[in-house]
């Protein structure tokens, strides 16, 4: 019998999977693959997302080097953000995830609307 280990701290799937495994991360990669774009800009296009989660679900991507933050010479200064080559890989994955999430969410909630209504009719 074999026992099942915690994953270890140092894990690269569990160490990449906490930063793209929140919502605003795989949403804001999304966006930025159709090119780069202005922080207020992204606000406005990311429906939900406050100010603050904006700045520091950006910073974190940039950090981790999926994302590049670029100041441009205008007046007043503006930032725009950019994926890199990492990034773009990334997207390659999270790519094909959603065509998965496309092709299955229909019998997905066909299971969720099954399963909850077993559910209802044994209480």
């Amino acid at each position: 019998m074999s026992r099942r280990r915690a994953i270890e701290y140092d894990c690269p799937v569990r160490d990449v999977l906490d930063r793209i495994g929140d919502a605003w991360s795989v949403l804001l990669v999304i966006e930025l693959a159709k090119g780069p774009c202005r922080f207020n800009a992204l606000r406005r296009v990311i429906e939900g997302i406050s100010q603050r989660m904006l700045a520091v679900t950006l910073r974190n991507l940039e950090r981790d080097g999926l994302v590049s933050r670029s100041v441009l010479d205008l007046s007043p200064p503006q930032v725009e953000y950019a994926l890199t080559d990492r990034g773009q890989s990334l997207f390659a994955t999270i790519r094909q995830l959603a065509s998965w999430a496309d092709e299955h969410q229909p019998g997905i909630r066909a299971s969720r609307a099954a399963y909850d209504a077993a559910r209802s009719e044994s209480v």
